[in-house]
């Protein structure tokens, strides 16, 4: 049979005043038909699961439409109207189709679109309304009974950092070819406890989620049961889907699935406290690292690369520089400064004004006298990756600094997440040099930063993605949402 393939991913972070516009998705990836098979059928990514299956079950992958962009503000209206234009067209050219596997983020925001993955899919069940459909989804999505009932199945990765795209991909392939052959018949529940696990106890090796994800294991053994999926939840968009959610799939038993979806919601309602955030001050971590030799990366929650912060955030950096931390470095998106100290050259002392210059209250800018030390074109390649499923990254034109008191600073020109220690190396930084790092992230720079340091601190840093999400102005969340509103027994 004829399986046509889709994926729209983006995470919209609401509150970054900039909204995401087609340019975004050009300069990551864009691709329409037969485009799409020689970049992503043999990678990590989900949509490399879907082929994978396909080719196991004897069924044809029929590439459809990829568009893939970094997190950032929500996309423009006339940004998703083009995206919906192409996938339409690309629909039109592919043929008959028998089914669709199809992977969104699950915490996409469109200004006129506020659950935007969900009218999409929804747009192909309009479209396809007898075609079975399964769906992959982040566990960072913000998932509303409209998207649940757009699909058929729904299957979410169970690793934070995300380490098994592809395996999902192959998970929801392979239910999809079941249901192609007419042995099995799913139906979901969602149950949503309206609370919302903070961004810094999202790491799911560890507690508390470790927990919850053992009971989702031991769900998914009982007889009938297809699948047990939790989303963590994407706290940084301002829409009445935010919160944590969990969903059951089983096989024509719709009493078996939504009594285990409850039982998911009931332990996350009872263990509420422990999904609370936690973390350290900026200037005890700092006080702290200088007091140690440990090899420690510090993680900036307040600017969540990966969530859409802007990666200029200066209080760390300034942190560094007013406590003398050597053998540090730090990675900053601020073309500018990139291009002024890249104009200046290799070797050239010069004083720059760094960072801090894309969202209020993440500090003032760095200006300090540093010395050029080289110049990248910011290409790089991974061939593991360690979160997300990419495997080839642009950072743009890279400059190199190093300030007077020791503090080494990568200067990207594209915005792109810590989630390689390539992006390091491939500008010729030896890692063992260092002794403290600045990750702008949360959970994502772990899988990456683990085999060259001992320790992480989870610094409580101000800005778009701070831990704290009461400190955001949210206007149409749900309510009561713990922790802002207490809720349950």
């Amino acid at each position: 049979m004829r399986v046509g393939i889709i994926s729209i991913q983006h995470e919209s972070i609401t509150f970054m005043p900039e909204p995401t516009v087609l340019r975004n998705f050009q300069v990551d990836t864009l691709l329409r038909g037969p485009e799409i098979t020689p970049v992503y059928e043999n990678s990590f990514h989900e949509v490399g699961g879907f082929y994978t299956g396909l080719k196991e079950a004897g069924h044809e992958a029929v590439p459809i439409f990829m568009a893939l962009a970094v997190a950032s503000g929500a996309l423009s209206g006339d940004t998703f109207v083009a995206l919906l234009k192409m996938l339409d067209e690309e629909l039109d050219r592919a043929g008959p189709l028998d089914a669709l596997l199809v992977a969104p983020h699950g915490a996409g925001v469109c200004e006129t679109q506020l659950d935007m993955d969900a009218y999409w899919v929804e747009r192909l069940r309009r479209r396809f309304p007898q075609l079975p459909i399964v769906v992959t989804l982040d566990p960072h999505a913000n998932v509303s009974q409209r998207l649940i009932d757009a699909c058929d199945a729904t299957i979410s990765y169970r690793t934070n950092p995300h380490l098994d795209q592809h395996e999902t991909g192959l998970k929801a392939a392979r239910l999809l070819a079941r249901m192609l052959g007419g042995e099995v018949r799913p139906v979901q529940a969602l149950a949503v406890p309206r609370l919302q696990i903070s961004i810094d106890r999202q790491e799911t090796a560890a507690d508390p989620c470790r927990p919850l994800y053992a009971l989702a294991e031991e769900i998914m053994k009982r007889p009938g049961i297809l699948s047990a999926s939790i989303a963590l939840g994407f706290p940084y968009a301002d829409v009445p889907q935010v919160g944590s959610t969990v969903w059951v799939v089983a096989d024509n038993d719709p009493a078996a699935a939504r009594e285990a979806a409850d039982e998911l919601a009931d332990y996350l309602v009872t263990h509420r406290e422990r999904f609370k955030h936690g973390l350290v001050e900026p200037e005890a971590a700092v006080r702290e690292i200088a007091r140690t030799d440990e090899r420690v990366c510090l993680l900036d929650v307040g600017d969540n690369a990966g969530g859409g912060g802007p990666i200029d955030g200066t209080i760390l950096p300034r942190l560094f520089h007013d406590h003398s931390v050597d053998r540090s470095l730090t990675v900053l998106y601020d073309p500018a400064a990139q291009s002024e100290a890249r104009r200046a050259g290799v070797g050239v002392k010069l004083t720059l004004s760094i960072g801090a210059k894309s969202f209020p209250g993440m500090g003032e800018p760095l200006v300090v006298p540093v010395t050029v030390k080289s110049l990248h074109e910011g290409k790089f390649h991974d061939p593991i990756p360690s979160h997300g499923g990419r495997t080839d990254y642009d950072m743009g034109p890279t400059t190199i600094v190093e300030t007077e008191r020791g503090q080494t600073i990568m200067l990207m020109s594209l915005r792109i997440p810590p989630y390689s220690l390539h992006q390091l190396l491939s500008c010729g930084l030896d890692p063992m040099q260092f002794r403290v790092f600045l990750a702008k992230g949360v959970n994502a720079p772990l899988g990456a930063y683990r085999p060259v340091v001992s320790r992480f601190i989870r610094c409580n840093t101000p800005g778009p993605t701070c831990a704290d999400m009461t400190q955001l102005a949210f206007h149409r969340r749900m309510r009561p949402l713990y922790p802002f509103e207490e809720i349950g027994p």
